[in-house]
């Protein structure tokens, strides 16, 4: 069988890339176009392809250029549709470029093509946006599928609705996947050892666990399923939060630990030494006895790490991520779900 030939625009860090490749599928690159740096960095370290296949702008892009295309995959910018957004539609330069990748889809004519973007292109200006849209894909020689699908559907434990538009050259006969069972919670994507960074300050504690966040779903704290991840969730301090409980002291052994002392142990009862106490093999006792070691980490509320965050996106650990935490929530927030393309794509291809 030969290699499948891919072209991605609005590239990301590759979320159709992985998708093949946890599927086992043999595919070839030719050509991914995003004008972020920070993705290509992410792009380039796990999928490493020749720089030339590479291009910022989608307006620099001839379609022209790249023959026999299996499969174009992209999704323009959403921000100009989003509901939390300002909705301005075409008339803001972002959502103009779905003319782009129109246009590039005319020029290059792939078999198949997957666009994806927010739910809320559905129901901007009261339907006539999405009207066009497909008026567009149809005239461009495709027969298109349209459906919202949900990650939490297909295997990933994030409430992330996403409309996906699956159009063929030739008659579709493409079907979207069933639901699947939910099997596995955000808890059991969780790293067992976070740094003490992700810990939030007091200030950020009173934010997260304010009723009124809590209510309109701007936080979330220990839930099954994890919020919709956005590009800026962990800098404003909204989105999910972890409460490590398991290891933290309750009350009334907190405040025997920093208390004066026992008669029996130490005199004065110390957190966070340098040298830490002998350690004993009755140091679960010693623990109930409040007479071990302790660390303080000030609040035990926490955001989710970077890695949880690609987690939550369907992307393997050993998916690299050499880009600072900044660009790593962000690219993850950008990102589409793998686990959906992975289904998606077993009844594409």
């Amino acid at each position: 069988m030969s290699k499948l030939r891919l072209a991605t625009v609005f590239s990301g860090i590759g979320a159709i890339e992985h998708a093949l490749d946890r599927l086992g599928k043999d595919f070839e690159i030719v050509l991914a176009c995003d004008p972020d740096a920070f993705c290509k960095k992410t792009y380039l370290a796990n999928f490493p392809i020749d720089e030339k296949l590479w291009i910022d702008l989608i307006q620099d892009v001839d379609g022209k250029k790249y023959k026999n295309v299996d499969l174009l995959v992209g999704g323009s910018p959403c921000q100009s549709f989003s509901l939390v957004g300002k909705r301005h539609g075409f008339s803001d330069e972002r959502g103009n470029l779905f003319f782009e990748f129109v246009r590039v889809l005319k020029e290059m004519k792939p078999k198949r093509f997957i666009f994806e973007n927010v739910k809320g292109i559905l129901s901007h200006d009261s339907g006539k946006t999405f009207e066009e849209i497909q008026k567009h894909l149809k005239a461009a020689g495709y027969d298109i599928k349209v459906q919202v699908l949900n990650a939490k559907d297909y295997g990933i434990p994030q409430n992330r609705e996403r409309l996906f538009v699956i159009g063929t050259r030739e008659e579709n006969t493409f079907e979207f996947p069933k639901k699947q069972e939910l099997k596995i919670t955000m808890h059991d994507l969780l790293e067992d050892n976070p740094n003490a960074k992700y810990f939030l300050p007091e200030k950020g504690v009173k934010f997260v666990t304010d009723k009124k966040n809590l209510k309109k779903c701007y936080t979330q704290i220990n839930g099954d399923v994890a919020l919709c991840q956005k590009r800026n969730q962990q800098f404003n301090w909204h989105g999910d939060f972890v409460d490590m409980e398991k290891y933290y002291l309750s009350d009334k052994v907190k405040k025997y630990v920093l208390a004066t002392g026992t008669k029996n142990f130490y005199t004065r009862a110390e957190t966070d030494l340098d040298v830490a106490r002998p350690l004993l093999s009755t140091m679960a006792k010693m623990h109930r006895a409040g007479v071990d070691n302790y660390i303080t980490r000030g609040s035990k509320l926490r955001k989710l790490t970077p890695r949880e965050c690609f987690r939550l996106m369907g992307f393997s650990d050993s998916f690299k991520i050499p880009v600072s935490d900044t660009q790593a929530y962000k690219q993850a927030g950008n990102s589409i779900v793998v686990d959906v393309l992975v289904s998606i794509l077993k009844g594409l291809l």
